[in-house]
């Protein structure tokens, strides 16, 4: 095998286009998965109000690290599950002790 060839490997390949988004960890009592409730400002269809949308998505953590409060970053994978289809990418704030 060529030197050329080794750098052609899919490991060097670029990484796919892949959704991400940016959310609140609201239930970790499943294992390996958690829920994510994110939320984002869209302008009303008919008066123009500026109005909070949210939607929960069903993510993968195979350690079970990120608890509730946490933010965090999915991002699109292949199905899991019957509902999950995201799988969680990083940490961005840890959850504040109460």
């Amino acid at each position: 095998m060529s030197d050329a060839q080794t750098a052609t490997t899919p490991d060097t390949a670029p990484a796919k286009n892949t959704r991400t988004l940016v959310g609140r960890v609201v239930s970790d009592k499943r294992s390996k998965s958690i829920t994510v409730l994110v939320e984002r400002r869209a302008a009303h269809e008919l008066y123009g109000k500026i109005v909070a949308r949210s939607r929960k998505y069903h993510a993968h953590d195979e350690q079970g690290t990120y608890k509730m409060g946490d933010v965090v970053e999915i991002s699109e994978c292949r199905p899991i599950s019957k509902t999950k289809a995201w799988v969680v990418t990083r940490l961005i704030e840890k959850a504040n002790l109460v």
